[in-house]
């Protein structure tokens, strides 16, 4: 057994997400020398389980097994997609599970030449490629999506902290809903954050799930600047238009 290529591979596990639960099982099945085989193990991410099935494939020369796809099956919505592995790095475990729950997740990804890029990912639920997978639509940088946007406006509680602005953003990345404290009327409320590239925006919701305005939880100076514009415009408006009396030339 290539010793060096399962210490790879198991490496490889740990950085996707997958833990160290199936290790035993994948040197088990490298043994056996077979041309290929699957690994099941069970995640629970937000008290919703998923099913993942990795598969692995013996090298031309047989003393070598690669990591080439997993697939992956939300329990709770009924929903399977098939996710690749491109030279030992792909989607995590956890952002699979994100993405199949309907959020964004940012990656960097490869072109065909062997660029770089960095994309913001959904599944694209209205389409399927011919193999049955829902299809990534990419948002890339000539997007714009900058979700750092409208966090900026929001009356975050602890959001100037070191490292916290940059927690943030990194959990957003990944895919996560993530929990903050803002004021409301001068209430502290417990939110969940989400990016959303596809409408240039975040989501915003409280612990119920229900949709929240992200006005209702602006810094004060940003409210009081759009208050201070609406009543301008709405004095604007107010104002009367003297009519010319009858007889009475205008000056042009």
């Amino acid at each position: 057994m290539n010793t060096q290529n399962l210490g790879y591979l198991q490496k490889q596990l740990l950085n996707l997400g997958f833990g160290e639960g199936i290790n035993a099982e994948l040197e088990k099945q490298i043994k056996t020398k077979a041309d290929n085989f699957t690994l099941n193990t069970t995640l629970e991410y937000n008290k919703q389980p998923v099913d993942f099935t990795l598969h692995y494939k013996a090298g031309d020369k047989g003393d070598m097994y690669f990591f080439n796809k997993y697939e992956a099956a939300l329990q709770d919505k009924d929903m399977q997609q098939t996710f690749y592995i491109n030279k030992g790095s792909g989607i995590t475990a956890k952002e699979a599970y994100n993405l199949m729950d309907g959020r964004a997740v940012h990656k960097q990804l490869e072109n065909l030449e062997g660029e770089k890029y960095n994309a913001w990912l959904i599944l694209d639920r209205e389409q399927k490629n011919d193999s049955g997978n829902y299809k990534l639509r990419p948002f890339t940088d000539n997007w714009n999506y900058k979700p750092q946007r409208a966090i900026d406006k929001l009356n975050i509680v602890g959001i100037n902290d070191t490292g916290a602005k940059e927690k943030l953003m990194k959990s957003l990345e990944k895919g996560n809903r993530h929990q903050v404290t803002a004021i409301k009327n001068g209430k502290e409320v417990k939110l969940f954050l989400e990016a959303n590239p596809a409408d240039h925006r975040v989501n915003l919701t409280d612990y119920k799930g229900q949709p929240q305005k992200l006005d209702d939880y602006k810094k004060p100076e940003l409210k009081t600047e759009v208050k201070t514009n609406q009543k301008q415009a709405q004095t604007q408006e107010a104002v009367p238009v003297k009519k010319p009396r009858k007889g009475v030339k205008m000056k042009v």
